[in-house]
């Protein structure tokens, strides 16, 4: 029997006569036997999609992470939707011979932890124009991720203690700590480590405790308070236990000790020269004069602890009426609880046209004070004689 087409056409299925592309019969040609068969019989067993029976994806009921391969993976979803395309996406197959392929997706919402998605797929095979439709249920299996476990477990390696030198910090330094902590600990998450996190923040008579994951972290969060807040850091390492190798397992607490002035404190230094105004507590102890409005700042040895007291605050201040300029030197103002007219010491910041200034009333007397708007911070008009040494930075 001859049909005149190359050797071998018949389907080895059903023994049909058939046309097989030349290629099947070429040296190097394709060995498949489906290559082979008859139209009829090769979509007898044809599959467009291999889809799986199910899908079951395992989320954190607390963090909302998702768990990947052999780890977790935080993705940000507020609904688990598009998790599910991704997943499905992920987990179906399309046929090698599937040519010109389109497929989309319906999901449906069947309840809070299932989510029926409805996948239609069409393409073309032997030039045959196939479509197939196929259902795959996906499942929301809620647990616990490890990070969230630890944190529910008390788990931490380090304690960050923000407290004052020979001062409790104030509520502001404290929520500020915070802030700076709880960015750290941002910044840290933003680049996908999942070992960052507070177990606790804890506010104290004396300041704040925090309790932090890992020993670096909470070095990185003391250093980047002190870089903000001035002061220093110390540390004391806790033997705790021993890891399975036998090695000493340590807990570190990391004191932050702020300075014992702060921007906005008027301190007397005792020299003689009149109070000072701090207006910077990095480094060495920056401030104004407030008898003569000229910069003050602490010698490398005093640092940020110079022998000085506290004899008021910037927000002590009252407003009262600039009587007369008497001289290049003097002032008169009113006393702002007896209204009496009272001679004061005239500093360069001092306005010789406004109708009021802001005085500081202490033991020492009467002192003008700079207007809060006005910038006297050195670190930002440094004096060309001053520190140039550099603050504490982050790690």
């Amino acid at each position: 029997m001859s049909s005149g087409s190359r050797s071998g056409t018949f389907c080895p299925e059903c023994g049909d006569p058939i046309e097989r592309p030349p290629e099947v019969d070429l040296p190097g040609g394709s060995r498949d036997r489906n290559a082979a068969l008859c139209d009829g019989c090769y979509f007898d067993s044809f599959d467009l999609v291999d889809a799986p029976e199910r899908i079951e994806i395992r989320v954190c009921s607390r963090c909302g992470a998702l768990h990947r391969g052999n780890r977790w993976v935080d993705v940000g979803a507020s609904d688990y939707t598009d998790v599910a395309i991704e997943e499905t996406a992920d987990r179906l197959g399309v046929h090698v011979d599937a040519e010109d392929v389109e497929w989309g997706v319906e999901p449906e919402q069947v309840d809070q932890n299932t989510i029926r998605m409805r996948c239609l797929f069409s393409g073309r095979v032997r030039e045959t124009p196939l479509s197939e439709t196929v259902t795959v249920p996906v499942y929301i299996a809620r647990e616990t991720c490890d990070r969230c476990g630890r944190i529910a477990g008390d788990y931490y390696e380090s304690i960050v203690q923000v407290r004052g030198t020979d001062r409790v910090p104030t509520a502001a330094e404290n929520d500020r700590a915070v802030e700076i902590a709880e960015a750290y600990i941002a910044d840290r998450e933003a680049t996908g480590d999942r070992n960052a996190f507070i177990t606790e923040t804890l506010r104290t008579g004396d300041g704040v405790d925090m309790k932090i994951s890992t020993n670096q972290m909470g070095q990185g969060i003391a250093k980047r308070i002190v870089a903000e807040l001035g002061g220093s850091v110390s540390n004391a390492p806790t033997l705790v236990t021993e890891d399975g190798d036998g090695n000493e397992v340590y807990r570190v607490t990391f004191t932050v000790r702020l300075p014992p002035f702060t921007p906005g404190d008027v301190i007397d230094l005792g020299d003689g020269d009149g109070p000072v105004l701090v207006t910077s507590a990095h480094g060495n102890l920056k401030g104004t004069r407030l008898a003569t409005g000229e910069h003050y700042e602490a010698s490398f040895e005093e640092g940020i602890d110079p022998d000085a007291r506290t004899i008021g605050e910037r927000d002590d201040a009252a407003e009262t009426t600039l009587v007369a300029v008497e001289d290049a030197h003097a002032v008169q103002v009113l006393d702002p609880e007896t209204f009496e007219s009272k001679t004061i010491p005239r500093p360069s910041f001092l306005d010789p046209d406004a109708e009021s200034v802001p005085v500081l009333k202490h033991r020492g007397g009467l002192h003008a004070l700079p207007d809060p708007d006005a910038d006297l911070d050195p670190e930002a008009d440094p004096d060309p004689g001053g520190d140039t040494g550099t603050d504490g930075a982050d790690g």
